[in-house]
């Protein structure tokens, strides 16, 4: 029950989610003054959400918080958090990355740099939510990279962020090893890096998957009228950052509730 409504219920309460319960409110109520202040809200929480201003900074609250070592340590495993592949359903020829297959690139770059002999590929399905689990695909992938098929072990159990740390840590206490670089997205790394810590592992964070770079950041306050026009007015790919970066705040939140972390 908890796994289905951490899904559903969220999705009416970030922007554009919420936007839409306003909008439906305001075709329901008698009360003009309040009809025109649901439809402002509604208004003001689609230009919010997908205003770069607003997604670049909250994004950047997450992203920033940790940043690749330079050089990264060497280690007894690498740890990937599933959700970079798309499952290699017909019609797609093989399994394909999707926006966080930056993780699978990564984890095999520093694989073939030497540093770590393992890499443990953590990520299940829920078969109500898609319709293929991502494990095989990651595997897959890795392999094409050039990661040998003995190098890789893959934990497809889990369902969450929770689940990847504790299934995790059970395959890696049977090998005696406690010491991981721990690969996600780096809007992902402080949830998960707080879970795998929980876990009791000595976590080396090499986050990736960057949205918004130095050089984004700076040129966000470019001073031409035409960079700040488009800065302004709302965008879908600025709404979807929004929307990720609000999912880890309430994941982190909700985790926390829990003991989890």
């Amino acid at each position: 029950m908890f796994l289905s409504l951490s899904k559903i219920l969220p999705l009416l309460f970030y922007p554009l989610g919420l936007a839409g319960l306003l909008i439906a409110a305001s075709l329901m109520l008698r009360q003009s003054r309040l009809r025109r202040a649901a439809l402002i809200l509604a208004f003001l929480l689609i230009w919010l959400g997908g205003n770069k201003w607003v997604a670049s900074a909250l994004t950047r609250s997450l992203e920033w918080r940790y940043f690749p070592p330079q050089p990264v340590p060497t280690a007894p495993a690498i740890v990937v958090a599933g959700g970079g592949v798309n499952a290699g359903d017909p019609p797609r020829p093989l399994p394909e990355v999707n926006e966080a297959g930056d993780r699978l690139i990564y984890a095999a770059y520093l694989y073939q740099q030497g540093k770590a002999p393992l890499v443990l590929l953590s990520g299940g399905g829920i078969d109500w939510y898609v319709p293929s689990s991502e494990g095989p695909g990651m595997a897959t992938l890795l392999r094409i990279l050039g990661v040998p098929q003995e190098a890789i072990v893959s934990e497809m159990r889990s369902r969450n962020t929770y689940e990847n740390a504790v299934f995790s840590r059970q395959i890696l206490q049977a090998r005696g090893i406690d010491t991981i670089i721990l690969i996600t997205s780096a809007m992902h790394m402080p949830r998960t890096l707080a879970l795998f810590e929980a876990q009791g592992l000595h976590v080396i964070p090499a986050p990736t998957d960057y949205l918004v770079s130095q050089a984004d950041w700076d040129f966000l306050g470019h001073a031409d009228i035409r960079t700040q026009l488009l800065n302004l007015l709302p965008d879908g790919r600025y709404m979807y950052w929004n929307y990720l970066s609000l999912k880890e705040y309430l994941g982190i939140l909700v985790y926390h509730l829990r003991g989890w972390m």
